[in-house]
Parts: structure tokens; sequence; C-alpha cells
């Protein structure tokens, strides 16, 4: 009779058991124990050693006057001892003793009697001494006839049984009543849990922390995904509501390891590390690998890879596929790929599909690029979103277009947020703009950088620039450059132009503009730090302008060497300016051609000069040719002269 997990219980008369602090004192009146833990006897002896062979001779004393007693046709002493012998497993001893208090009308006797048949496999027998018991008002009985029935599908008999044994404050009664009600999912299920947990049942604490966070993300599920992350019944939940974490706090301190587990969570995603780890630490130690995993990150996170090490493998080794996995990345780091492969695919072996996954992953960093399709395949039709993203980027860098897009498909339409936005890519590649442009969208929904960005631009193609805006600001504010120096340049659009500055004024304060430009130049944009420079410029700032100009130019920018020449030349240097115009004309820059070309006419060196004014006319712009050509033309005339 397992159906919830706890044994029929043997209940001794009371009057010689002491209740431990804090608990209810059993029911003397009738013989029972009330105070039950699902089916644990406690143990509160502090001392065991030293009082052992004390504990047995008072013990045997207490037997031998019971025997006497009941010789003597001592009812209770019958009970009490033949509860006695049934815990102690002397079934034969027992039987005639309980026989007799139960004929005599004791019935913690018929109580016992019921879990002596139990025992010996009598359960019909055992549910006849139950209902004596628990028609004479024995909740304890009540509680064991309504599992009986339950365990033969007879629901309307159990719940009557169970509903008796709560109704009369047995705890385990009111557990085992709410656990049927919860599986009809009737909503009174709540209260039977509760009334059970406030006794002390730590797994009715337990399960009522659960149904209180599964009711949490029923009523947010509009706005959030489910606390379980899809998880089964006892899958973790990284937050609770208060008084859920309550219960989940009190069935961890009377040892329920998941529960534990649960407040580990709870606290690691609120920050409280310390106290987490304390409760994945006693998880972990009573056997839960899922504990030993999560201490396992939370070591690796404070830097101790040596310890995280040993608990991800002593989660491993319990079949803890996360764990496995944790191992096989830690060894990859190391560069001990034979390692890393064991333990992925030993994740695999535990129903990981994050196993070959990784394997896939593996196999790509070494250029085992069959190998990595084969495993990505695996995974991908185990439905690994992850892995259909990376087998469809593996067919494509071999040229198989066709065989690729499905698989971008699957993974988007399963959330991958990579997959959509690399869709975006195949689709704008193929002149598919309009489809491509639903994909960027979605991935930008998602929270991707790039498809943001692609939006934007989109967006102000169209003319959208309220639309463009709002996705360019999503954009750099995911850390895109091409972002944010796009919507410095929708912002620089719209201000007024700033007065010029003059000597003794104060200068402007930056406005958004600069600065979105200002952050996409630290993160090496050219064009920004061209921008940057030039605002730095115009407010007189030569030294920022000039540190602007030369990262640009340095970086490759014409226009960075072309600006830093100019603003050298002003300052007197014209030798370095040139060296500079002289980059940006070699990379195309028609200006600082021409520039060129007018420093080497002014040194007399008309040949050079001619050379570059030729150039200057090839390289544009309009503006640009005509004065190149003129100046072209004048030189030709004094070398001919």
């Amino acid at each position: 009779m397992d159906v919830m997990g706890d044994k029929a219980t043997l209940f001794e008369t009371g009057r010689f058991v002491q209740p431990s602090h804090g608990e209810a004192a059993p029911d003397r009146s009738r013989g029972e124990n009330r105070d039950e833990r699902g089916g644990e006897h406690r143990d509160d002896t502090r001392d065991e050693h030293r009082d052992e062979h004390r504990d047995e001779t008072v013990e045997a004393v207490e037997e031998a006057r019971r025997r006497l007693a009941a010789e003597a046709g001592d009812v209770e002493a019958m009970s009490v001892l033949g509860a006695l012998l049934l815990r102690r497993g002397d079934l034969d001893g027992a039987e005639p003793h309980l026989r007799a208090a139960t004929a005599a009308g004791d019935r913690a006797a018929a109580n016992n009697l019921g879990v002596l048949l139990h025992q010996r496999g009598y359960p019909d027998d055992a549910a006849g001494w139950w209902r004596v018991a628990a028609v004479a008002g024995s909740s304890a009985a009540a509680h064991a006839l309504g599992r009986h029935h339950r365990e033969r599908g007879d629901e309307p008999a159990a719940e009557y049984w169970l509903r008796q044994s709560a109704e009369q404050g047995h705890v385990l009664g009111a557990y085992a009543l709410a656990d049927l009600l919860e599986h009809r999912a009737d909503p009174a299920a709540e209260r039977w849990m509760r009334a059970a947990a406030e006794r002390g049942h730590r797994e009715a604490a337990y399960r009522l922390a659960r149904a209180l966070d599964r009711k949490d993300n029923r009523a947010t599920d509009a706005r959030t995904v489910d606390g379980d992350r899809g998880a089964d019944a006892d899958g973790v939940s990284p937050s609770a509501s208060p008084e859920a974490e309550q219960w989940y706090r009190q069935a961890a301190a009377r040892g329920h390891r998941r529960a534990a587990l649960h407040l580990g969570t709870i606290l690691e995603k609120r920050g409280d590390l310390k106290e987490a780890g304390r409760w994945y630490l006693t998880s972990a130690k009573d056997g839960e690998p899922r504990a030993a995993c999560a201490l396992g990150f939370l070591l690796r996170d404070a830097g101790d890879t040596e310890n995280a090490a040993v608990w991800w493998l002593r989660a491993a080794q319990d079949g803890d596929g996360n764990a496995a996995n944790a191992l096989g990345a830690l060894y990859a780091e190391r560069g001990q790929t034979q390692t890393a492969e064991r333990w992925y695919r030993a994740a695999m072996d535990a129903g990981d599909d994050n196993g070959a996954y990784n394997l896939g992953l593996l196999c790509a960093e070494q250029s085992r690029t069959a190998q990595a399709e084969q495993w990505y395949r695996r995974a991908a039709y185990a439905g690994h979103r992850e892995a259909a993203n990376a087998l469809a980027i593996l067919l494509l860098q071999g040229g198989d277009t066709a065989g690729a897009e499905p698989w971008f498909s699957k993974a988007a339409e399963a959330g991958s947020v990579d997959a959509a936005f690399n869709l975006g890519i195949l689709f704008a590649g193929r002149g598919e703009d309009v489809v491509a442009l639903r994909w960027y969208e979605r991935a930008a929904a998602a929270g991707h950088t790039e498809a943001a960005l692609q939006v934007g631009m989109a967006r102000l193609r169209e003319g959208d620039e309220q639309g463009a805006e709002r996705h360019l600001r999503c954009a750099a504010g995911g850390g895109s450059a091409e972002a944010a120096y796009r919507l410095a340049a929708v912002l620089d659009a719209r201000r007024p132009p700033q007065p010029a500055h003059e000597l003794g004024e104060t200068v402007h304060e930056k406005t958004e503009c600069e600065e979105w430009y200002e952050r996409a130049a630290s993160q090496g944009h050219r064009r920004a730090q061209v921008r940057v420079g030039m605002l730095a410029a115009g407010r007189g700032d030569v030294v920022e302008a000039a540190r602007w100009y030369r990262e640009a130019a340095e970086a490759g920018s014409r226009n960075g060497a072309f600006n830093l020449g100019l603003l050298l030349a002003r300052e007197g240097s014209e030798p370095e300016a040139a060296v500079w115009w002289t980059r940006a004309a070699d990379a195309g820059h028609g200006r600082a051609a021409l520039r060129l070309a007018l420093v080497y006419a002014r040194r007399g060196e008309l040949a050079e000069g001619q050379r570059w004014a030729d150039r200057a006319v090839s390289l544009g712009p309009g503006e640009v040719a005509e004065r190149a050509a003129r100046l072209r033309d004048a030189l030709r005339e004094e070398l001919s002269a």
C-alpha cells in the first residue's frame, strides 16, 4: 500500500511515548500516537551510545510488566505489548495479543492488527480491521482504509475515509486527501495540503509550495514564461511568491531535498548566493543530483573550478546530464578534448540532447565537419533548436542552401532567435526583402541586436523615422556600434545648428546625438570617430579632434586621415599633414589628392604636383575634378614653358 509513498504505520499506545518539543501530545485515551511523519519513526535521543544499554534495560522491564498485566487480562497492556512486538517485527508474538485486545474493543489494537495482516500479505483482512477501528473513531485507521480503497481504484470510498481521517486532525489523512483531490484537479486540494503542511508534514509543505508556484505562473502566463520552464511536475522554479518560499523553507528545514533545491534556486536568483549555496549543499548531501550540479555552477562562478568539478562529477555519476555537460565544457576549455567528449557522451546517454549538440560543437572546432554534422543532426532531430541552427549554418557553409533553409525554419519556429536572424540574411541574399524583414522583426522582438539594426535601417529606407529610431535604440543599447552611429545620425539631422564657437565662450554641453557618436566611436566605428572629431573641432577642442581623427585614420579611414591632415596643416605642420593626405589619397580620397597637388606645386615640385592633380581628376568628385583639372593644366603649361 504505497500510493502516496507512505507505509502503513504502526500506532503504539502513547502512554510511554514522550512527544518531542513542539509536537502534539498523543491521544492516550485510546493508545494512538498521532504524531506521524509519513511513516518515519523519529529517534530524538541525543546520546544514543551512552544510553543504549539503559534504554534496553528499561524496555525489557516495561515489556515484562506489560506481559504480566496482559496475562492478567489488562486490555491496554495487551494492546501495548502487541504494538511493541509488531514494531520489533515479531508478528507471531504480536498477533494473539492484538487479537485479544481487539476483541475487547481496543481500537488501537484493531488498527495495529490491520497493519500486521497487511504486512503478512492479507490486505482485505487488514481492511476489515481498519474499518472496525475507523468506525470506532480511529483517524489513523481511517487513513489506512482510505489508502486501501484508493489502491483498488475505489476513489469515492477512499475519499470518504480519508476525509474522516483528515477532519479528525490526522496529518497523513489530510495529506492523502489532498493528494487524491489534487489528482482530480479539485480546488479543495490546497486546503487539505495546507492543513497537513501546517501540522509539519514536509512533503505537504513542498507540494503546497509547488501548487502556489503554479498558481502564480498561471496568473502571469500572459506576460511571462512558466516558472518551471517547461519542466515536469518536479521541475525547479527560479522564482516564487513569499508564501511559496516560506513553505519551501519549512519543507527544506525538515530535510526535504527537493524543497532545499528549490529554495537554493530562489535565493540564487535573488542574489543571496551564500545561503543558496548552503541549501544546495544540504540537498546535494541528501542525494539530489540537480542540487550538486547547481552547487557546481555556483562554485564555478565564484572561481572555484576544482570544487565545482567535484560536485559536477558527483551529480554526473548520479545520472545528471547537465552536470556531465558542464564537466565536458570544463575539460574542453582545458584542451582535454577526449575527456570532454567522454562526458558529452555521458550527458547524451543520460538523455540530455545538449550532449549531442556539444559533441557537434567540439567536432566543428576540430574541423571534423562530417562528425559535427552527424551530432548536430542527432540533437536537431531530438528537437534541439540551437543544434538545428548550427546544422543549417554548416550546410550553408558547404553550399547546400536548399538543405539549410528547412533547418533554419525549424529552429526559428522552435524559438531560436539566431535562426530567425539567419533566415533574414538568407532571404535578403535572395532579394526577398519583405520576407527577410519579417524574420528580422521576429528576431528583433526577441532582443537580437543585429536584427534590430536591420529593421531600423529598413525603416529608414521606408521613411519611417520614428520606427527606425525605436529599433536603432534597441540595437545600440544592445552594443551595436553601427546602430549607435546611425541613431546618432538620425538625432543629428533633427537638431538645430549650433552657434560657432568663439574664444572665451563656454563650450556647449554634449547633446544626445554626440553621446551616441562617442559610444560608437569608442567601439571602433571609424565614421563615428571622424564625426566625433568634427564635433570636437567645432567646439574648438583641437586636441580631442586630433585624437579621434588619428584613431580613425590609423584604423583605415580615409576621411579621418584627410581631416587629420587639415587639422595639422592649420596648426602649421604641413609636412606631417602631407603624410596623412598621402594615405587618404592612396585610399581613393580625391580632395586629399588635390591638397597634395597644391602642396607640391607650392614647393616647386611641378611634376609631382601634376601627378597628384591627375589622380584627383580621376578620383573626383565633380567639383574636385574640375579644380584639379585646372591646376593640372596650369602645371603642364608651366612645365612646358
